[in-house]
């Protein structure tokens, strides 16, 4: 007998049952029956989604590999134990589809082979890699069901055009999950990569600015991140905060033979930042040579004065930079490799002829260090150049041809042509330096004519006029109609999008785990031109309906006929390619 893994009550197909995952397959039973009607082994299943928490139904989706549509499950029982169980169901499937995933990139598949097929004994340029018979699963190789169903919702929602295109084709039922996104892989990478990537820190200087509020007050937000950042940039400040914010007495033993005990006044966090950006030392942070000129006019802090440091306006730096710099940053370290071109170097030219702006100079210095030396984590990554890597070869698109023979025993007769073009490389190059001389006079003597520029010009001026004259111009379409006319337009789009790559595939990407076999690629076409064989039947629908609303519904046949021409192309292109593969 099976072992239980875990169970659940749970509706499918709107009857009640109870909803069990047992070591080896997944079961549904009807409410008051033992014998199950649905038996869905491990090895089938490809894909899950669920609900979003807090819905008023917890969903949850099992997509096998023989029926795209899979089976939905609702958990019947009340919300917190309901999520409880789906979340459980979640987690043992997620590691399921991960295993069947892991198992079908790592066993290659067998070739197709066709009984038609041309043989040729002739030598093919390179070997290509055979196409898997399995079907194209998910894009990203190595996530889970939940990672994919994730990046997939956050794109969705990033993108509300997308989002509206997902709700009228995969959840109207038109097209599958997997197919809606097959060719949108590059925005699910992206998102995995923006979620992946290391945020640097930040290159801005810390300086933060006073606001102005209603009464003449001055007010600075001070949030968690700017202390970080302050303490960060300024030690000193950090220094005065743990040496005056925390309460606490101190022992203080003078010279004399008699021990006193004083307790030290500290400051709370409130008055600490108050009493700060009021403080001299605030206005020598500050990244601006304004600053300075401010200092004279703020009041003495007896706490945060004996933190001031001397202005750093000296010829020599006061904190002297390190010799060793970094060899990945050193803008010095090819110099050599460069000839030394333009002016002499002017020794003349030395900072501090304005005295007061060598602090403000020397403090963008040291943080543009600091952010350097932030960024110098990897030092594998610094000497790992893009030139010294070995190139990936591109396995390309499987090239069909009918007669492979003919091909390679005609490029056999070009090689005498080829000689021949070669034998009058001379005659060509005394040809050439003849064109070439006098071009001087030649040049002299040409005489551009106005009337191609001024044509050119005026075209592009129409062309902007009937641009604005079209935004100017009020839209008296009903916002319904339009919607509708929108809906149509990106439909038939997807579906047009979904046929070419069916028929003209893209090269393999090496993020996809699987390629559709030549059979599955020619069912899918055929699908979507059943789709697009009722594009003109929509048309004309919405022209009846513009008429109904009295607008003018040659309006609406020319914003649509741009999408009926592509559409009379792909069915004209799958006719000739039905009527070449019988007569084959």
């Amino acid at each position: 007998m099976p072992t239980l893994v875990c169970t659940a009550k749970a509706s499918y197909k709107k009857t009640p049952g109870i909803l069990q995952l047992t070591d080896d397959h997944l079961q549904w039973s009807p409410q008051g029956k033992s014998e199950p009607s649905l038996r869905v082994p491990y090895k089938d299943a490809a894909s899950l989604f669920c609900s979003k928490e807090g819905a008023a139904q917890v969903r949850l989706k099992l997509g096998i590999l023989q029926d795209e549509a899979g089976h939905n499950f609702t958990f019947t029982s009340p919300p917190p134990l309901a999520y409880t169980e789906r979340e459980a169901f979640k987690k043992e499937l997620t590691a399921i589809i991960s295993r069947n995933r892991a198992q079908e990139s790592a066993v290659p598949s067998t070739p197709s082979t066709s009984t038609n097929a041309v043989v040729s004994n002739a030598p093919t340029p390179r070997q290509i890699a055979p196409i898997p018979t399995s079907r194209r699963t998910t894009p990203i190789t190595g996530t889970d069901a939940a990672s994919d169903f994730r990046l997939r919702k956050i794109v969705l929602v990033a993108n509300r055009d997308l989002a509206q295109l997902h709700r009228d084709l995969v959840i109207g039922g038109q097209i599958t999950e997997e197919e809606f996104w097959d060719g949108r892989e590059h925005l699910l990478l992206a998102q995995a990569a923006a979620e992946a990537q290391k945020k640097g820190k930040p290159g801005k200087l810390v300086d933060p600015r006073p606001e102005t509020i209603d009464g003449g007050d001055i007010k600075i937000r001070i949030t968690p991140q700017l202390v970080h950042d302050i303490f960060d940039e300024y030690p000193v400040v950090a220094k005065a905060y743990s040496e005056n914010v925390p309460s606490k007495a101190r022992l203080l033993f003078p010279p004399t033979s008699r021990l006193i005990l004083t307790f030290v006044i500290q400051l709370t966090e409130e008055s600490f930042w108050k009493r700060y950006f009021q403080s001299k030392l605030f206005n020598a942070h500050r990244a601006s040579i304004r600053s300075t000129a401010a200092q004279h006019v703020v009041k003495d802090d007896p706490i945060f004065d004996q933190y001031l440091e001397k202005e750093d306006d000296g010829i020599e730096p006061r904190r002297q930079r390190n010799d060793a710099v970094d060899i990945f940053v050193d803008l010095g370290a090819t110099l050599e490799d460069h000839e030394p071109t333009g002016n002499e170097k002017d020794v003349t030219m030395q900072a501090g002829r304005q005295k007061g702006a060598l602090p403000l100079i020397r403090k963008f210095n040291e943080h543009s260090e600091r952010l350097l030396n932030s960024a110098l984590y990897d030092e594998y990554a610094q000497i790992e150049l893009e030139d010294l890597r070995t190139p990936q070869e591109d396995t390309g698109i499987l090239l069909e041809m009918q007669d492979s023979q003919r091909y390679f025993e005609g490029r056999g007769g070009g090689d005498s042509d080829a000689t021949a073009k070669t034998g009058n490389a001379s005659a060509a190059l005394w040809e050439a330096k003849a064109n070439v001389k006098e071009w001087e006079r030649n040049l002299s003597q040409l005489k551009q004519e106005r009337k191609a520029g001024d044509a050119a010009l005026l075209a592009m001026t129409q062309n902007v006029a009937a641009r604005l004259e079209v935004r100017s111009r009020k839209n008296d379409i009903p916002d319904g109609l339009f919607r509708q006319m929108t809906t149509c337009q990106t439909a038939a789009n997807e579906f047009l999008r979904q046929f070419w790559s069916a028929m003209y595939p893209p090269p393999t990407d090496v993020q996809t785990v699987n390629s559709a076999t030549p059979a599955q690629r020619a069912t899918k076409a055929a699908k979507m031109i059943g789709y697009l064989a009722k594009t003109r039947e929509k048309v004309d629908a919405l022209v009846n309906i513009a008429k109904a609303h009295g607008v003018d519904s040659a309006r609406v046949e020319t914003a649509l006929k741009p999408v009926l021409n592509a559409v009379d192309q792909a069915i004209a292109s799958h006719q000739r390619k039905m009527v070449t593969s019988r007569r084959s």
